[in-house]
Parts: C-alpha cells; structure tokens; sequence
C-alpha cells in the first residue's frame, strides 16, 4: 500500500477533526463528549473518504 493512494483519507479526517475541535473549543474547554465526537469526526472522515475510490485518469487529454 502506497502512502500516496492515502492523502485523500488523511486530509479528509484532518479537515473534520478540525473543523470539530474548534466548534468545541468556543467555550474555553473541551468535554469528554466534544473529545469522542472529535475522534468520531476523524474516524468518521477517514472511513467515508477511504471507500470512495479516486477517479481513473486518462491518458487522453479531456475534451478530445
């Protein structure tokens, strides 16, 4: 497995960890709730965009 063929997976999970981390860091602290939905969000991110597969590229420019 080529770390390359991962990128879309880890920055999809990167972006919905942050995008939760600072929803729950509005109010100063961060429960163990708004800890599991961060890592839920992660997880969550990381499992939907791993089984979408990346489209196939063509040798062929577009449009010909």
């Amino acid at each position: 497995m080529k770390i390359s063929k991962m990128w879309k997976a880890v920055v999809g999970g990167l972006a919905a960890g942050a995008a939760a981390a600072a929803t729950a860091v509005q109010d100063g602290t961060v429960t163990a709730a708004e800890g599991v939905t961060i890592a839920l969000a992660v997880l969550g991110a990381y499992g939907v965009t791993w089984a979408v597969p990346n489209r196939k590229t063509s040798d062929t420019p577009s449009g010909q």
